[in-house]
C-alpha cells in the first residue's frame, strides 16, 4: 500500500484552514497540480460533494482526479477518495487547533491493484509530492 503524510502549522485559527480546505475550489490555489477544478455534486465541503479535477500527469498530460468528500468534521478532519484516474487514493486533513495556530496533516494512502503494485514506488513519490504542498498552503491562508 502506498502512503505518504506531511505536517505544518499554520497561523490561522482552525475554522479557517478548514474552510478553505472543504471548498475544493481553492485546490486551484495551493496545489500545483491542478490545472482546473468544479463542483460536479452537493455542497462545497459536505459529505457526498465531488469535484472534478483536472490534474497535470506524465509529461503535463491531462489526467482526471475527480474525488468525494467521505467525512467532514468543521475545524477537525476532512476526508475525500479519489473517484476517478489512474491511482485512486484516500486523504484525510486532520486539524489541530491551538488559538489562532493550527497543525495541519495531510494524509494520502492508496490500495493499488495487482496489476498497479510494481508502480508502488512511483505513485509514492507522487503522493509525496502531493502532501509536501502544505508548505504553499500555509503561504497561502498567511498571505490573506
Amino acid at each position: 500500500m502506498a502512503h505518504a503524510e506531511n505536517s505544518i502549522v499554520i497561523d490561522r485559527p482552525a475554522g479557517e484552514v478548514y474552510d478553505f480546505l472543504a471548498d475544493g475550489l481553492n485546490n486551484i490555489a495551493w496545489r500545483e497540480g491542478v490545472k482546473s477544478i468544479s463542483l460536479r455534486e452537493g455542497g462545497a465541503g459536505e459529505v457526498g460533494a465531488v469535484y472534478n479535477q483536472t490534474l497535470s500527469g506524465p509529461k503535463g498530460r491531462p489526467i482526471r482526479g475527480d474525488y468525494r468528500i467521505t467525512a467532514a468534521r468543521p475545524g477537525r478532519l476532512l476526508a475525500f477518495e479519489v473517484v476517478a484516474g489512474p491511482a485512486r487514493p484516500a486523504g484525510t486533513y486532520t486539524l489541530a487547533g491551538d488559538g489562532g495556530r493550527t497543525t495541519v496533516t495531510f494524509s494520502l494512502e492508496a490500495k493499488l491493484p495487482f496489476l498497479m503494485r510494481v508502480l508502488d514506488s512511483m505513485v509514492t513519490r507522487t503522493m509525496e509530492s502531493e502532501v509536501a504542498q502544505l508548505s504553499k498552503l500555509k503561504q497561502v491562508l498567511e498571505s490573506r
